[in-house]
């Protein structure tokens, strides 16, 4: 069964249960997921964003946007207009493919897992990082010649972030202990 199908059939229901909501419509959902990635060491080397764009795109299913530097700073050796980073958001279908990949597939595969930290910014809204985008399966090993991170983050309509919560980790998010406000 398909994420976005267990969501409608049952995470909904069992997060109106618990959070003991009167009406389904109140039952928070996730809005979007946006990645980052930042490369400003790969400013020097034209070919190396390239080879991180293709990865990226593997990994998120659709093209990435440069971001681009707003301004000099001459102690980073960074001009206005230079390439800093990549960044995607995911919505709807592609957001859910990427969120089944990510919690069944992925994050299992890091070295020295032990779940993530439940620390929401006060808005119900998560990010984390992974420091190795190499544990997405999509990514051959032997293409990468340099490990780079990701940043995660994940929008949800949630009022609070214990709602938040409840609803990432009826979706399978291992987070390492109990949400305490």
């Amino acid at each position: 069964m398909q994420l976005n199908e267990l969501y409608t059939k049952k995470i909904k229901l069992s997060v109106r249960q618990e959070l003991e909501l009167k009406n389904i419509m109140q039952v928070p959902t996730v809005e979007k997921i946006t990645l980052n990635m930042g490369v400003g060491e790969a400013v020097a080397n034209k070919k190396v964003l390239d080879q991180l764009i293709v990865n990226f795109e593997s990994i998120a299913g659709q093209k990435p946007i440069v971001t681009l530097a707003k301004k000099s700073i001459s102690g980073f050796k960074i001009r206005e207009g230079w390439p800093l980073g990549l960044k995607v958001t995911l919505r709807k279908r592609k957001m859910y493919d990427f969120m089944e990949r990510l919690v069944w597939v992925s994050l299992p595969k890091v070295r020295d897992f032990r779940g993530l930290n439940p620390k929401f910014d006060g808005r119900g809204n998560y990010s984390f990082g992974i420091r190795e985008y190499t544990v997405f399966p999509e990514i051959k090993f032997e293409n990468v010649d340099q490990v780079w991170g990701l940043d995660v983050c994940i929008t949800t309509s949630a009022a609070s972030d214990q709602h938040a919560y409840a609803l990432l980790k009826a979706f399978g998010f291992p987070f390492y202990k109990e949400f305490k406000e």
